[in-house]
């Protein structure tokens, strides 16, 4: 006889477990086959995944009614070694096995019907437009293939002359791919230093050896440029695309097309690291430390963590490349865990740009009340003047982020979220970024019935607005969030800004990374603090990152740019480094601060949310939790546990939020994951608890 554990697919946290059934009639059946058989009271058929195989049956079972298996289907069975990974997400992510599961399965459905321009008969860089709302096909990649660096290839898997620097980096990195070593390699190299070539290059070894690829980027926008560079070095016809952007039509053919070996490179946003191959050679994970890496659904998993542990299933290779790789990262390679491959030069010699610290402070006591510092405004000046362009950087959409009564203080909040809702002038609307309630500025203050409510903070709507103004013969434009959101809008700006059709570019991170444009040579930072002043201890890191980030967008041809960082900080340590370009110096320093609080990488920082539509029973919930935690003997010691507080954002929607965190050292992982388990477990199976608990390991926000 032949019995199978499966996982029942249904979003109970109270069949989180395996079932088993007489798989007897299906002699070939593997594990991580997609299987459907009767289950439940009412014995409804239902679907599930094979995650164990054996000849004999559990004692406890002897003696019982073994249901059979009805079907196999294979087409949408999990890839060799997905299973084993299931399990680890299951511990790692506290997540149920379904979910993990869920991953790996294709997210569509099939077509009813033949269609004859359906995705199986198109080009991938034709999928990639379609599915891809606003695509920016302008630069490439992380940046660093300058004209023709990946232009140049045929497709036969033959590119441009490498520099030394990434022929020792491809020397590196070939002799693992080649010996199906599971090996893990951090390629760090100054913004345009011409990593992507690094990439092609491992790639066209694997794609040699029969192996098969996964290419990831932080972005669905960045997936058409990098869909572009594979297809001129390795044919369309070998690549598929994978990101929440297609239909779910075209989501589903092109998982299927994987699956079935017809293409042998996935490329695509966070979720392409499930690819369903099963001969995984080489898995890319480009601008690792971007936090769109970082699920914020359930499986909360992370995506590095996740390509290396598929790697380690597959005898695979992991190249993660960053020009600011992650603080976790870099102590990864310190640790001899990761290897550490440098690129110091821009792949067309021209220096790195020169930059220079505006101290607002200053401007501020020289009487300027405007947006542009001196140095930023004689920039833009010179800069227009010479023919060329610049881009304006701040992280924050809308016009104000707040709307408040000057009289007796009163600010506008999201009813359902509790946080202040951010001013959008264009649609005169108050909008929370959480939830989407949007809401009209009233004429008087409904708390003390004065009027003239008054817009603090500053946003990029109003930043578009004032530089129209300082500038009136330069044309403006602005890409944000809120101007992308029609399709096809965010790349017909890019494609003016490309052809010099736009003076002035404003934006978010949307054109903070993966954008090479010859004829920008400024960039003006406008307020370099907005990341330092979130409560969370990420902060310094990703002002860095961000800095050098969209510093990396100025002088990226013959011209040597220039970067204005305006700041009322000038003396923060990560606005320093920055500024220096001196990652290590950066590194060191914040390497001693998390050292000293037993933050990533000395600890996981394990978030336990506690939510409920009774904000009494949210808070009771955490301090259960944390009852509960301490109640283990030697599992953790009290000040690892930080809380319960309420949430910074205390409600989201109909939910009251308390957070409790856990800083867990290594040691105490694997414990701590069998007693969190157990205890979410319990609470979320109780319908008379009245609460809820989510948890997150190294949340990306601690909001």
């Amino acid at each position: 006889m032949k019995y199978a554990d499966v996982v029942i697919d249904t979003k109970s946290d109270n069949v989180d477990n395996y079932f088993t059934y007489d798989a007897s009639d299906f002699p070939d059946i593997r594990i991580g086959a997609r299987v459907r058989a009767q289950f439940g009271v009412g014995a409804v058929r239902m679907s599930g995944y094979v995650f164990e195989l054996h000849d004999e049956l559990a004692p406890e079972l002897e003696g019982k009614r073994i249901l059979k298996i009805a079907e196999v289907d294979e087409d949408l069975s999990l890839p060799e070694g997905a299973v084993e990974v299931c399990k680890w997400m299951r511990g790692r992510y506290y997540c149920r096995y379904i979910e993990a599961a869920q991953c790996f399965a294709p997210a569509g459905r099939p077509r009813k019907r033949k269609v004859d321009a359906g995705p199986e008969n198109k080009g991938a860089e034709e999928i990639a437009c379609e599915g891809d709302a606003g695509a920016l096909r302008d630069g490439g990649g992380d940046g660093d293939g300058v004209d023709g660096a990946s232009g140049g290839g045929d497709k036969e898997g033959t590119g441009p002359a490498l520099t030394r620097e990434q022929r020792r980096a491809a020397a590196a990195v070939l002799p693992a791919i080649e010996a199906k070593k599971a090996e893990v390699f951090l390629l760090h190299g100054v913004t345009g230093s011409g990593k992507t070539e690094v990439y092609l290059t491992a790639a066209a070894k694997a794609l040699d050896l029969g192996r098969k690829v996964i290419m990831l980027v932080p972005e669905i926008s960045l997936t058409h440029q990098t869909v572009t560079k594979f297809v001129e070095r390795f044919g369309r016809e070998r690549i598929a695309i994978l990101h929440s952007k297609l239909t779910l039509l075209d989501r589903y053919e092109q998982w299927l097309r994987i699956k079935r070996g017809e293409v042998d490179i996935a490329i695509g946003a966070r979720s392409a690291v499930f690819a369903p191959f099963s001969d995984t050679g080489l898995i890319v994970v480009d601008e690792e430390h971007e936090s769109t890496y970082k699920s914020d659904k359930s499986p909360k998993y992370d995506t590095v963590e996740v390509a290396v542990k598929r790697a380690v299933a597959a005898g695979a290779t992991v190249l993660l490349g960053s020009a600011t790789p992650s603080v976790v990262s870099s102590y990864r390679a310190g640790q001899g865990l990761y290897k550490k491959l440098m690129l110091t030069k821009r792949f067309n010699t021209t220096p790195l740009p020169l930059l220079a610290v505006a101290d607002m402070r200053s401007e501020v006591l020289k009487g300027n009340k405007s947006i542009f510092s001196e140095t930023l405004h004689g920039a833009l000046e010179e800069t227009l003047a010479d023919g060329k362009q610049a881009m304006l950087f701040l992280n924050r959409r809308g016009w104000s982020s707040f709307v408040s009564c000057p009289s007796c203080g009163y600010v506008m909040k999201c009813g359902c979220c509790n946080i202040s809702l951010t001013y959008h002038k264009a649609e005169d609307l108050a909008v929370c970024h959480y939830c989407g309630l949007s809401r009209r500025v009233p004429d008087a203050c409904p708390s003390c019935g004065r009027p003239g409510l008054r817009y603090f903070g500053l946003g990029t709507e109003q930043v578009e607005q004032l530089t129209k103004e300082a500038f009136p013969d330069a044309k403006v434009a602005r890409l944000d969030a809120d101007n992308a959101k029609k399709r096809g809008s965010g790349e017909k700006i890019l494609k003016e800004f490309g052809a010099g059709r736009i003076d002035i570019l404003i934006g978010t991170q949307m054109i903070a990374k993966g954008l090479d444009f010859a004829n920008v040579t400024l960039v003006g930072i406008v307020a370099a603090d907005i990341s330092l002043n979130i409560p969370d201890f990420k902060s310094p890191e990703r002002t860095y990152q961000l800095i050098t980030q969209v510093s990396g967008r100025a002088g990226r041809r013959e011209e040597r740019g220039r970067v204005v960082i305006q700041t009322y900080m000038p003396e923060n340590y990560a606005i320093e480094a920055a500024s220096d370009n001196d990652y290590e110096g950066f590194y060191r320093t914040e390497l001693y601060f998390r050292k000293s609080l037993l933050y990533p990488p000395f600890s996981d920082v394990v978030q336990v949310t506690a939510m409920s539509a009774d904000e009494g029973r949210a808070g009771e919930g955490a301090l259960k939790v944390r009852a509960d935690l301490l109640g283990v003997k030697g599992l953790l010691r009290e000040e690892a546990l930080l809380g319960p507080r309420q949430a910074p954002i205390a409600k989201i929607g109909d939910d009251f939020r308390y957070h409790l965190y856990i800083k867990a050292e290594t040691k105490a992982r694997k414990a701590l994951e069998n007693t969190l388990m157990e205890i979410k477990q319990k609470i979320n199976t109780d319908a008379q608890a009245g609460y809820r608990i989510i948890i997150d390991v190294n949340p990306y926000s601690l909001m």
